[in-house]
C-alpha cells in the first residue's frame, strides 16, 4: 500500500516546500495581506479566482479592471474593493500610484496577457499571469524581460503544480517508486458549443485547443518526467465546415520524446470530453482521472500486482488556486522565485510553436 505524507509530497514535488518555508521563516510583511487587482472581470476571474481570496492566507483583492463600469462597480460591492481601486483598461496604467497593489492577475484573453503584463511591470507591479503565458514565444521573452528590467516577479497561472493529486503523482516519480518512467498518456478536451467565444477567435486566443486544453496535456508530460523534450510529431484533424472551427483548431495530437528515452503521447480537443494522466515506469503506473479538473480529481496507484485507489495528503493551501495566489504573495515579500516562473511559460510555447508547424508541415520537429 502506497503512503504520502504531506511533508514528503511537497517535498519532492519540487521546491514548493521550501519556498514556503522560507517565506515564513523570513517573515511575509506580518499584519498586511498582499494587495491583488484582478485584470479582466470574465467567468474565470468571477466564479473561480474571486472566491478564493476567503481561503487565503497572505493574500487579499484590492482593485479590478475591467470594460464595464456596473460589472466591476457590482463586484467590488461583493468583494469590499474601494472606489478608488476600479480601473478601466485606458486608465490601467495609473495603478502605479495605488500603493495598496502589489501583484496584478492578468485574466484576460490570450492575445493581452503580453501587453498587460508589461504594463503592470512599468507601473512597478509583480505579475501573475493565466495560461497560456502568451500566443508567441517572443512575446513570452519580452514579459520576461519588462519584468525583470523593472525588478518585479512574473508567475504564470499553472494550477496544477499547486494540486494535492498532481503533487502526489509527481512524487511517486522522484522516489522511484515507480522505477525508470517510459511512457505518458494525457489527454484534455472539452465540447466548445458556441462558436461567438473569444477562445474560438484565433486573434484573441492565438490558436485553438492546443492553446487551451493542451497546456494540461504538455505540462503534465513535462512535470511527470521530469524532463525536457527533444523532438516532437503532431497530427491534427479539424472539421473547418464546422462555424466553430474556421480559425482555430479543434482535436490535436502530439508525441514527446525525452533524453531518458522515455515517450509521452498528449492530445487536446474541442469537439470531445477528456481529463487524463497516465505515467508508466518500470516497475508501476500511476493514473489520473479526473486529474487537471477544478475539483474532484482521483487517482489511483499500480505496484507490484498492488492497485489502489490513493487519498493524497492536503497540499500546500486550502486548495490550488489559494495555495497559488499565496505563493505568488510569499514569493513577492520574501524575494524567492515561484516555482512556475515566466521561463516555464516560455518553454511551453517554444513546444506549442513546434507543435503547430509539426502538424503543418508532417514531420518531426527536434526541440
Amino acid at each position: 500500500m502506497i503512503e504520502l505524507s504531506r511533508r514528503d509530497v511537497l517535498i519532492a514535488a519540487g521546491g514548493l516546500a521550501a519556498a514556503s518555508l522560507e517565506a515564513r521563516a523570513m517573515g511575509a510583511a506580518p499584519g498586511r495581506k498582499v494587495g491583488y487587482a484582478i485584470v479582466g472581470l470574465g467567468y474565470y476571474a468571477l466564479e473561480v479566482i474571486l472566491p478564493q481570496f476567503v481561503n487565503c492566507e497572505h493574500s487579499k483583492v484590492v482593485a479590478l479592471v475591467s470594460g464595464d463600469p456596473a460589472k466591476a462597480k457590482r463586484v467590488a460591492q461583493q468583494y469590499g474593493v474601494p472606489d478608488h481601486g476600479i480601473y478601466n483598461y485606458q486608465n490601467y496604467d495609473s495603478i502605479r500610484n495605488n500603493p495598496d497593489i502589489d501583484v496584478v492577475y492578468v485574466i484576460l484573453p490570450n492575445s493581452m496577457h503580453a501587453e498587460y503584463t508589461i504594463r503592470a511591470a512599468k507601473a512597478g507591479k509583480h505579475v501573475l499571469c493565466e495560461k497560456p503565458m502568451a500566443i508567441s514565444s517572443a512575446e513570452c521573452e519580452a514579459m520576461i524581460a519588462a519584468c525583470k528590467a523593472a525588478g518585479k516577479k512574473l508567475m504564470i497561472g499553472y494550477r496544477c503544480h499547486f494540486e494535492p493529486h498532481n503533487l502526489a503523482a509527481i512524487k511517486l516519480v522522484k522516489d522511484g517508486t515507480l522505477g525508470k518512467p517510459r511512457y505518458v498518456h494525457s489527454e484534455h478536451g472539452f465540447v466548445q458549443g458556441d462558436p461567438s467565444k473569444w477562445r474560438l477567435k484565433k486573434a484573441l486566443s492565438g490558436g485553438g485547443s492546443l492553446m487551451d486544453m493542451g497546456i494540461y496535456s504538455l505540462q503534465a508530460a513535462r512535470y511527470m518526467t521530469g524532463e525536457e523534450p527533444t523532438s516532437v510529431f503532431a497530427r491534427e484533424s479539424t472539421d473547418r465546415s464546422d462555424p466553430r472551427f474556421h480559425e482555430v483548431e479543434d482535436l490535436i495530437e502530439w508525441t514527446l520524446t525525452f533524453p531518458s528515452g522515455a515517450m509521452a503521447a498528449c492530445m487536446s480537443s474541442y469537439s470531445s470530453g477528456h481529463n487524463h494522466i497516465r505515467l508508466t515506469g518500470t516497475k508501476g503506473w500511476v493514473d489520473l482521472e479526473p486529474a487537471t479538473s477544478y475539483r474532484d480529481q482521483k487517482m489511483r496507484v499500480h505496484v507490484k500486482d498492488d492497485e489502489h485507489e490513493v487519498t493524497p495528503p492536503p497540499g500546500p493551501g486550502a486548495n490550488m488556486f489559494a495555495a497559488q495566489l499565496d505563493h505568488m504573495a510569499e514569493c513577492m515579500t520574501t524575494g524567492a522565485t515561484p516555482i512556475v516562473p515566466g521561463e516555464e511559460g516560455l518553454r511551453d510555447l517554444r513546444i506549442i510553436e513546434a507543435i503547430y508547424r509539426s502538424a503543418a508541415s508532417g514531420q518531426v520537429v527536434k526541440l
